[in-house]
């Protein structure tokens, strides 16, 4: 008597296998959130009198929380690029540049919801410029959160340089499909410097890098 046992694929937990875009449509939806950041965000915080109403604008939170999900989203585009490089020569750095994005992550979200939620909460309810301007300092530059968030940032340029070299070089992807999505997250700790302008264009560059690169993901998927 012969017993025929069927596996599918989400039973193996091969969801990623089955669905080969969703990689890079995840790469793509982040870089679209990495330029709605800073072209919705408010620039008035960089003024004390405009201060709080920044802070208090509905757009304050949601812009940081496009910030948080675009984080997100590359992470699971470089878990699709390191299954796709699998025996190519770029392979281990794939896994490299996947792991150092990931602990760059887990250090600047943090940050990042203090910016969204705290701030958000300071600017509607502390109507005396000068007490909310030296909170948002308590929450801003504080040492341990500037070192956190710090760290987290250089990890985040490190992953993504490393994932720039491991397409070059993996024989499947075009030797040039990362150099944006390295340059726009090498910026992105000195970007914070920039006035709202530049950093708008800042998001656009990080939002090409990603999509450059997602596409030359899956066009390399459609090749195979």
């Amino acid at each position: 008597m012969t017993t025929k046992v069927h596996v599918s694929t989400s039973a193996t937990g091969s969801d990623h296998v089955a669905r080969p875009w969703a990689g890079p449509a995840a790469l793509a939806a982040a870089g679209v959130l990495f330029l709605v950041y800073p072209a919705l965000r408010p620039g008035g915080d960089a003024v004390p009198s405009t201060t709080a109403a920044a802070f208090a604008d509905w757009r304050w939170p949601i812009a940081h929380l496009a910030g948080v999900v675009g984080f997100a989203l590359v992470a699971a585009g470089l878990l699709a690029l390191r299954d796709r490089l699998a025996g190519t020569p770029g392979r281990r750095l794939a896994g490299w540049a996947l792991g150092t994005w990931a602990t760059g992550t887990a250090l600047v979200l943090p940050y990042y919801g203090a910016e969204a939620f705290s701030l958000h909460a300071l600017g509607a309810h502390v109507p005396d410029t000068a007490t909310l301007l030296a909170l948002t300092d308590a929450v801003r530059m504080g040492s341990v959160q500037m070192t956190v968030f710090g760290v987290g940032l250089v990890l985040l340029a490190v992953g993504g340089v490393l994932a720039a070299v491991a397409a070059a070089r993996s024989g499947v992807l075009p030797r040039w499909s990362g150099v944006v999505f390295a340059l726009g997250f090498a910026l992105y700790l000195p970007q914070f410097w920039f006035p709202m302008e530049l950093r708008v264009v800042h998001g656009a560059l990080v939002a090409v890098g990603c999509i450059v690169l997602a596409v030359a993901l899956q066009r390399s998927r459609l090749a195979r």
